[in-house]
């Protein structure tokens, strides 16, 4: 590259520096991130930030939000791909799938659950959700919209979306998000759990005191049934506290990281 075109480069901010993007050291496991339903895998642009600063490699896993044990299917076919071991981190319904995910995949070595879901066998997302008093969302679904196949797919009503989903986010980014969110299919949320990698590999769990989506009180119980390695929970945050709070989530990742080693 020509001096010329370099000083182009560097003034319109198209080279990273060397701090916001270290090399991948190679010694620390893999990150893989799962996002939930009624979101993408940019939710986690800040914690990829600071991971990928702190050496670490990063795969944002695209989760289709079909179905509970297709989802993990598509998870673990990524998480096998990799060479060397994996850190899964599940947000919300993301959750349920890294629980199925890591289940026969040897180089999971811990699981981090992120405002998530862990069903037990028998269990769904949806008889978890509901099983303490506090969450919010069914009132503030949407319509829902008839698929080709039959079942439905379910979104959050935009104009509900960022009270509900990101009450602690600034709200233009928040209205940017109702408008983008992907959504979970009915049948999903329904379907019965058959795998709970969650019983024999550690876990540590982070979630908002401020969940309008999964009643804290539903994943302090979940994280206590894992024996949760650590469990963070963060004053006043949604149930996107890995995008209000990315550097705590973050953190939480390098523990697991480290403690599971």
């Amino acid at each position: 590259m020509s001096k010329t075109i370099l000083a182009v480069a560097c003034a319109l901010g198209l080279l990273g520096t060397a701090s916001a993007h270290a090399t991948p050291d190679h010694s620390k496991p893999t990150v893989v991130l799962v996002h939930g339903a009624f979101a993408d895998s940019r939710s986690w642009d800040g914690v990829i930030a600071d991971l990928t600063r702190d050496g670490y490699h990063v795969v944002a896993a695209a989760n289709p939000l079909r179905g509970a044990a297709s989802d993990a299917a598509a998870v673990k076919a990524v998480v096998q791909s990799i060479p060397g071991p994996v850190v899964l981190v599940g947000h919300s319904y993301g959750g349920t799938v890294i629980s199925a995910a890591a289940d026969g995949a040897a180089n999971v070595e811990a699981l981090v659950y992120v405002s998530a879901f862990a069903p037990e066998a028998g269990e769904s997302t949806f008889e978890l959700a509901g099983k303490f008093p506090g969450s919010t969302l069914p009132a503030a679904l949407d319509k829902p919209v008839d698929l080709p196949g039959g079942g439905h797919d379910l979104y959050i009503r935009q104009d509900r979306f960022p009270a509900q989903f990101a009450a602690d986010v600034p709200l233009a980014k928040a209205r940017l998000m109702a408008i983008a969110q992907r959504p979970l299919a009915e049948a999903a949320g329904g379907e019965k759990a058959v795998a709970t990698s969650w019983k024999t590999i550690p876990s540590w769990w982070v979630y908002g005191e401020a969940d309008r989506n999964i009643p804290p009180a539903a994943m302090k119980w979940m994280a206590e049934r894992a024996n949760a390695r650590q469990v963070v929970t963060v004053p006043g945050a949604s149930h996107v506290v890995m995008i209000s709070h990315p550097h705590t989530v973050s953190a939480v990742i390098e523990a697991a990281a480290a403690g599971a080693r």
